[in-house]
Parts: structure tokens; C-alpha cells; sequence
């Protein structure tokens, strides 16, 4: 029997009439009609009215068959025979672009014998946890002729792709790379794909949605990743004072020789002036005096017998020196300040060196050796010109390194010395520390910092005259700058690590300073790097010391809007004058987990607080749940009571959805555990929401007026301001005008209360310093990782950060970021979300009213730089 060539199916056609019209008309020209909802490999042609999302669109694409419109069997029908496909094959138009027919290429390499699916030597481990998504993806992959196996693979099986939903650590440990289920169609259509809601669906059920969703942003994700890598990687601390400095190996009115005989023999009579003297008038490029009478020379000036004149010209022939032969163009030069500057008797080397200058400004008496004392002023601005000099050093050693293009080494060709023999490495990293930022030497200049800035806040003006504080933050900086530039490129995990023990090093060891002065250490320091990383540290460990919780996730736009900022209120009303701590460790007080405790805290802790852990507490289920989640779930109050109790509780914390233990308590109408969350301190997070869905909506969504009313008696009328995902609010959910003016008198209660007691002030002098070290964040996180700018290039019709503010207002956060992997992008993507929910005021429920009722100058510019957030969130609107 003839086989038939004419073998249709039918998708997106729901009318009954309009179908039965159309499988008379295949019947009539002696076609055949496959129904079903799935795809069938016998069928050649797919009848459907446009580009859809379905299973057997996907799939006949992938198999290369005709995909045509109804107008094809219709004319048919009419001529009285087949007609040519290619006329009605189904089309797509996308703005200004030419139509794209999104299946005919893969239709013609099959026709021709080039492939025989889209998929052909594909081996794919399929891991889609839901049986019958499970089943459609082993469909449309066999389509393309893609061998497909399902765990457990087995042995003989080698494998090219795993394609997974969800994406898990199990699925990227297979020996091949993952990829999420949208690849599919990334694979499909390529740079053609279309903005379009690829959610595959059963044919037979319009409201069965079966898969996955896909839009045409992985450009999008690939340059905002570049774009942040770009960021991330651009030098910041230049020093153009340093282009001025002469090239040694091109001097300038230079001696041709110069005998510094007489000036050993001055040194041996004791004329050290005259000694010096002879030096400064020898300074020249490429001319170094020797190395032997500097040391002598230091030595007589640090034995405090020294006039003020002298101390002064040593000065001015180590500056000079610096000026005309810098180290960092040449090795030679390298060596020589190495061996000048250090101790003239221990000779341990540049950071001994600079360590006793620290210490001797600060009067303390652990120097290498003991130096003249009590601290006399000429030798305090002695050594501190000393610490000047250095950084000086530092900072074109820096200079150099930033700028490889260097425009002198050009023009003469001058290789530099190497970066691992610098003197910053030699100073600060021995070998073996090269691959942490805290090194031995880092952490004493932290511990000296710290001193500087207590000394600098107790001690008198002519104290503060010296200003060690902003000298060590400027070295510190580029300390940062210079490790960060050298290990970037090679393993950027690496840096930021090192950057984070850093500052969570520095917020723990700085605990006993007072929150202002560590507020105006962060406002001074250079290095936006630097101070974004160290405000983000004392700020959280500000709120655990103080018992408040904040959330453990990376820092982003949102998680200083919903998670610091109510905090803001805790550290307004914390008890004045005094400093609680949130028990022997906290998990909340530091990212990932790191405690901000003494290291053998844990080994304090007693037996009765062993017993009292409830079994299960640290394990977390497959859907992220904690046991707080879990006892909340079923109500078991005495649980949450005991995990409550327990010191460093994160009662925000989410499981993989983004729900917290109160939303769960108030899904499940368990209204003793929701009692019992809102009276813990700090209070849970009520605006917290998952797709739109906040606490009040999800009580109220399943007939729990009683948690609802609870909830508002607690925050007031704030709660019924939020809309979810269908823009209702939790009025909009409830029918009965009696339930409705329970809801409103609730919230009216809950106003009452906040007003009488929610907006006292009790710790000014904290709430400034929050507001300051939250002020200096926002603002660095500006500078730091920002969204790409909104400006228009001329070369192009759209910028980047246009872009990413047209894909939000016209698509949902989860379907621009479908299928998305790289943590950076989706980062500048959330921060673009939050702007635009600021644009909207969302941000003001989020300000505690003590925090908007406080006078204070910081707090005040707090409020402004918010308001600057919402202009921005309008600059991302506008500008479209």
C-alpha cells in the first residue's frame, strides 16, 4: 500500500467547527489527521494558526516537519489537490526585523539528508523531577533525535548534556554540562528567539501549563555579566602626581660624578647636619647617595638629640629622593629603599619599620627596640612624615602597577620590575600568605587602626594634628587596591573572599569602639572598594551586637531596602548606654554564616543548652524548609518557642521559594505560632513578599481573619497598602462588609500603637551611626557594582541599561531572568526591580516611623539619598 504523504496534526485550534472543517478537508484530499494532545513522530505537516508555545510546535521544529497555517488545507480544498507547502509555512514578524520563519531551517537540513533532527548527537541525561514534564521534554527531545536517559544513567551510557529543572548541585555533578529546559528552545530558534512566553502546554487543556518559561534575554544576561565583570575590574586609585616623577634612565642636569667620601667622614666626627647637608645638594635622577649614611643618618635622628631643622631636611632628601628615583621604575631603586627603610639597629625590614613609627605616634611602648620617651613632638611629626613618605611609595607602586601603558616606560622602553618583588608584597605578604588578603602584617595594621582612631577620639587636638588615622586608611586602601589588582583576573572567588574576612575581621575586632567613631572611619575611607565591604560589615555586626537579624544573602539594592533599613528602627530603640549580644554565636551577624563571637564561644556553651535544641534543627528539606518552617507548618508552637529562644535565630529565613516561617504559619492558619513570631525580638518581616503574595494576603487568601487581624493589630494599615501580583489589596479579598471593617479597625489599633510607642527615639547616637554607615554603603554600592547608565549612544539604538529597564517593564522578573546563571546579572536585574519599586514609594513602608520622625543630620541625608533612589527608579522609566 502507498504510504501517505500528507500526515497532519492540529494544535492551537480550540473551536470545534473550525477544526471539523479542517479534518474534512485533509480527509476529502486523502490526507490523514492524528489527533491527541502530544506529538506524534508519523505526522509531516502541524496545522496551526501562528507561532505557538506547544509541545508538538517545539517538536516539529525539532524534527523538521512542515509547520503551516489552516489556509494551506483550506485553499487545497479548493484546488483540488496539494498544494505547495512553502507559501503558508507559518511566519513570525517582530517589530522592525524581517519575518522569520523559526522552521524552516531545521525543515531544509533534514529535507536535504544533513541531519536527521534538530538534536541528532545529543546524549541527554534528563533530571525533571515532575513525572509528566518529565515525559513531554523525553518527547520533544526524541523529536530532534536525541538519545534521552533518565536517572538512574545507566553504566554503558556516556552522555553530552544534562538538562535539568530544578538546577541542583546533583544535576551539575554529572560528568557533562547542565543546562536548564529553556535550552531547548535557546537551541531551537538561537539569535532569532523571540520575546515570547514559551510555557508548553497540553493541547487539550488550555489551563494545564506544562513546562517551562523563555524569553529572548540571554544577550541581555551576557552583557550585563560582562558589564559587571567590567566594573569589578577597573583600576580606582589613580595618582597623577606621579606622572611628574623623572625617568632615571634619562636624567636631567645630572652630575657626572659626585665622591660622598667627605660625607663619611662627617658622619664618623658627628657633623651630621653638615652631612646631610652635603646629601641634599647631590640629589639628582639615576644618582643614589650611599645607602650605609642614610641609615647612620636615621639612626641620629630617631635618638631624639636631632633639631627640628634637621629632622626636617632628612625629610625633604627622602622625599627628593623619592621624586627622582622612583622604586617602582626600576629594581636597582627597589632594592635601595629597601634597604634604607628600615630600623638603622634591628634591621627586620620596611614593616618592623613602619610598625614602630605606628606605635610611637601612639605612644605605645611595643616598638622593636625601645625609642626616646615620653613621645616628644618633633619626633611624633617625624615619624609621621615617615608614614607619609611610605605611603607616598606605596601609592606610585600602586600607580605603576594600575597603569602597565605607563607612558615614560613606553617612550623608553624600561621593563619594570617584577609585580611578585614589589615592595608592597615584600611588606605586607611573605610567600606563603600571597593568597589571602589577611595576611600576618594586614592584620596588625587593622589592630593599629583600630588603637588610632580610640586614641584620635580621647585624646586632645595636637593628637588629632597628626592625622595616623587617615594615613592608615589611605594605606590600607591601597593595600586592597593593590592585592585585589594583582588576583582578579586569576580567581575572582578568591578576591572577594579575601575582601570579606577582611572587613568581617576588622567589624569584629573594632567591637569596642563606639559606633560613631566607627561610622566616621568608613566616611574616610578612599577606596569605594574598600568602604562598601567594611560599612556592610560594621553595619551588620552593629545589629547583631545590639540582638536585631539581618539576612544572611549577598548584598544587593533589595536587601538593604527590606532587611537594613527596618533594622535602622531596632537601633533607634536600643537600650541607651548599653550593648547586648545575641549569645555565644550568631549566624546573622556576618554573611555566610560567620560569627561575630569570640572564636571558643562555641565551647562555652552548657549542657542545658544542648538539651534544648530541638532534633532536626539544622536540617533543611528538599524545598529549603527549615524546622522553623516545618513546626510553623503544623503549628507545633512549643518548637518555634524553643528555636526562638535559641541565640542567632534567623526568623526571616527562607526556604528555595523565598517563603519565610510566618508566611507558612499564616498559609496553614497556625495561629499560636504566628503569636509567637510577632513577639519575638527582632520582629519577623511582614511586607516580605513571594510573587506579590505577603503574609495578610496569604492569611486572608485561605480564610484566616483571625491571624489577619493579628498581623494588623501589629503593623496597622501599612499591610492593606501592598497588592500582589494582580494588583489586590487585602481588601480586595475578603467579600463581607463585616470582615472588612473588622480588617479596618485591626489596622486602626495597630496605627495607634505605633504612634505611642513606635516612633521614640531611645539611642540617637546609634540610629546616627546606622544611618551614616547605611548612607556610605548605599552610596558605594553606587559607585561599585551600579546599573549600566540610561544614556542613548549614538552608534547604538539602545543602551545597555535602557534595555534591562524596557525588559522589566514589559516582562515579570522571573521570566527575564528564565534560565539565567550568572549571579552578577541577576543581581543588576533585581537592583533594577527595586528602583522601580522605590519609583513607586514601596521603599516607605519599609522605614520604621522612629527613623522617619528622627531629626538627626545623618538620618536626615539618609532620607535624601532614598528619595535620590526613587528619582532614579523614574530616570529608569522616563528615559524610555
Amino acid at each position: 500500500m502507498e504510504r501517505c504523504t500528507h500526515v497532519f496534526q492540529i494544535s492551537g485550534i480550540k473551536t470545534p467547527d473550525k477544526k471539523r472543517v479542517l479534518v474534512q478537508g485533509i480527509r476529502k484530499l486523502g490526507g490523514k489527521y492524528i489527533g491527541g494532545s502530544v506529538y506524534q513522530h508519523a505526522s509531516t505537516h502541524l496545522i496551526i494558526p501562528q507561532v505557538l508555545s506547544s509541545e508538538k510546535f517545539l517538536a516539529a521544529c525539532a524534527a523538521g516537519k512542515w509547520v503551516v497555517t489552516p489556509d494551506y488545507v483550506l485553499d487545497s480544498v479548493k484546488s483540488g489537490y496539494w498544494l505547495e507547502e512553502g507559501p503558508y509555512e507559518v511566519a513570525l514578524s517582530s517589530g522592525s526585523k524581517a519575518t522569520f520563519y523559526p522552521v524552516r531551517q531545521w525543515r531544509e537540513k533534514v529535507a536535504s539528508g544533513k541531519l536527521a533532527g534538530a538534536f541528532q548527537g545529543w546524549r541527554v541525561l534528563l533530571m525533571v523531577q515532575e513525572p509528566t514534564r518529565r515525559a513531554m521534554f523525553k518527547r520533544l527531545l526524541k523529536a530532534g533525535r536525541a538519545e534521552v536517559y533518565c536517572c538512574p544513567l545507566p553504566s554503558y551510557a556516556s552522555i553530552t548534556h544534562v538538562m535539568a529543572k530544578p538546577i541542583t548541585e546533583t544535576s551539575k555533578s554529572q560528568n557533562a554540562p547542565c543546562y536548564p529546559v529553556s535550552h531547548i528552545v535557546q537551541h531551537l530558534f538561537g539569535s532569532n528567539r523571540v520575546d515570547m512566553n514559551f510555557n508548553i502546554t497540553d493541547d487539550n487543556s488550555a489551563d494545564t501549563k506544562a513546562s517551562f518559561s523563555y524569553f529572548d534575554f540571554s544577550s541581555l544576561e551576557t552583557d550585563l555579566k560582562n558589564y559587571a565583570v567590567k566594573q569589578e575590574g577597573r583600576p580606582r586609585l589613580r595618582f597623577l602626581e606621579f606622572l611628574v616623577y623623572h625617568d632615571p634612565h634619562r636624567p636631567q642636569s645630572q652630575a657626572t660624578e659626585t665622591d660622598f667620601s667627605n660625607v663619611g667622614t662627617m658622619i664618623e666626627c658627628g657633623l651630621f647636619m653638615e652631612a646631610l647637608d652635603s646629601i641634599r645638594s647631590t640629589v639628582y635622577p639615576g644618582l643614589l647617595p650611599p645607602a650605609p649614611y642614610l641609615i647612620s643618618l636615621l639612626e641620629y635622628a630617631q635618638q631624639g638629640n636631632a633639631t627640628s631643622v634637621f629632622l626636617g631636611h632628612f625629610q625633604q632628601v627622602m622625599h627628593n629622593l623619592l621624586s627622582t628615583n622612583p622604586p617602582w621604575l626600576a629594581s636597582s631603586s627597589q632594592r635601595y629603599f629597601t634597604q634604607v627603610l628600615q630600623c638603622p639597629r634591628c634591621k627586620m625590614g620596611l614593616w618592623s619599620f613602619l610598625d614602630t613609627a605606628i606605635r610611637y605616634c601612639l605612644s605605645s611602648e611595643l616598638t622593636c627596640h625601645p625609642l626616646p620617651g615620653p613621645a616628644q613632638p618633633k619626633l611624633l611629626d617625624f615619624h609621621c612624615d615617615i608614614l607619609s613618605l611610605i605611603l607616598k611609595l606605596f601609592q606610585g607602586e600602586l600607580d605603576s602597577v594600575t597603569a602597565r601603558d605607563f607612558l615614560l616606560l613606553q617612550r623608553t622602553g624600561v621593563t619594570p620590575p617584577s609585580v611578585s618583588g614589589s615592595l608592597l608584597y615584600g611588606t605586607f605578604w611573605t610567600i606563603w600568605e600571597r593568597s589571602t588578603l589577611l595576611s600576618s602584617a594586614v592584620k596588625q595594621l587593622l589592630q593599629l587602626l583600630v588603637q588610632a582612631a580610640i586614641v584620635e577620639c580621647t585624646e586632645s587636638d595636637e593628637k588629632q594634628k597628626l592625622h595616623l588615622v587617615d594615613t592608615l586608611l589611605d594605606l590600607l586602601s591601597v593595600l586592597v587596591e593593590f592585592w585585589w589588582q594583582q588576583h582578579f583576573k586569576l580567581n575572582q572567588a578568591l578576591v572577594k573572599k579575601g575582601l570579606k574576612d577582611l572587613s568581617e575581621h576588622f567589624a569584629v575586632i573594632s567591637q569596642d569602639a563606639p559606633p560613631d567613631v566607627l561610622a566616621e572611619l568608613v566616611a574616610r575611607v578612599r577606596s569605594t572598594r574598600l568602604k562598601l565591604v567594611m560599612s556592610d560589615a560594621i553595619f551588620r555586626n552593629l545589629c547583631c551586637r545590639n540582638g536585631l537579624t539581618v539576612g544572611d544573602e549577598p548584598l544587593s539594592l533589595r536587601k538593604m531596602v527590606l532587611s537594613y533599613l527596618p533594622a535602622l528602627g531596632g537601633l533607634a530603640q536600643s537600650p541607651s548606654g548599653t550593648r547586648r549580644r545575641s549569645g555565644p554565636t550568631s549566624h546573622a551577624c556576618t554573611s555566610q554564616g560567620t560569627s561575630c563571637s569570640a572564636p571558643n564561644s562555641l565551647g562555652n556553651e552548657t549542657s542545658s543548652e544542648k538539651e534544648n535544641t530541638p532534633k532536626g534543627l539544622n536540617r533543611v528539606n528538599a524545598a529549603g524548609e527549615t524546622l522553623l518552617h516545618r513546626a510553623c507548618k503544623r503549628n507545633h508552637v512549643e518548637t518555634v518557642l524553643q528555636i526562638l529562644a535559641l541565640p542567632g535565630t534567623d526568623v526571616n529565613v527562607k526556604d528555595h521559594a523565598g517563603w519565610t516561617p510566618l508566611h507558612e504559619a499564616c498559609n496553614h492558619g497556625s495561629a499560636d505560632c504566628v503569636e509567637a513570631l510577632l513577639r519575638h525580638r527582632p520582629a519577623p518581616d511582614l511586607i516580605n513578599r513571594v510573587d506579590g503574595v505577603s503574609p495578610l494576603h496569604d492569611a486572608l487568601l485561605n480564610k484566616h481573619m483571625d491571624i489577619a487581624k493579628m498581623l494588623l493589630e501589629h503593623a496597622g494599615s501599612v499591610l492593606l497598602q501592598q497588592t500582589d501580583g494582580d494588583g489586590r489589596v487585602p481588601l480586595d479579598l475578603v467579600s463581607a462588609p463585616s470582615q472588612r471593617e473588622e480588617l479596618l479597625r485591626s489596622a486602626q489599633v495597630g496605627d495607634s500603637t505605633l504612634r505611642n510607642g513606635g516612633t521614640r527615639v531611645t539611642n540617637l547616637s546609634l540610629l546616627e551611626a546606622g544611618s551614616s554607615l547605611l548612607s556610605h554603603l548605599i552610596f558605594s554600592y553606587h559607585q561599585e557594582r551600579g546599573l549600566p547608565p540610561l544614556a542613548r549612544p549614538t552608534d547604538k539604538p539602545l543602551s545597555l541599561g535602557l534595555r534591562l529597564a524596557r525588559a522589566l517593564l514589559t516582562q515579570p522578573f522571573h521570566r527575564v531572568t528564565s534560565g539565567w546563571t550568572d549571579q552578577r546579572a541577576l543581581r543588576l536585574v533585581e537592583d533594577a526591580q527595586t528602583l522601580m519599586e522605590l519609583r513607586r514609594g514601596e521603599h516607605q513602608e519599609h522605614v520604621p516611623p522612629a527613623v522617619k520622625e528622627c531629626k538627626g543630620e545623618n538620618t536626615a541625608f539618609l532620607m535624601e539619598i532614598l528619595e535620590d533612589l526613587r528619582s532614579r527608579g523614574d530616570a529608569l522609566v522616563e528615559d524610555l
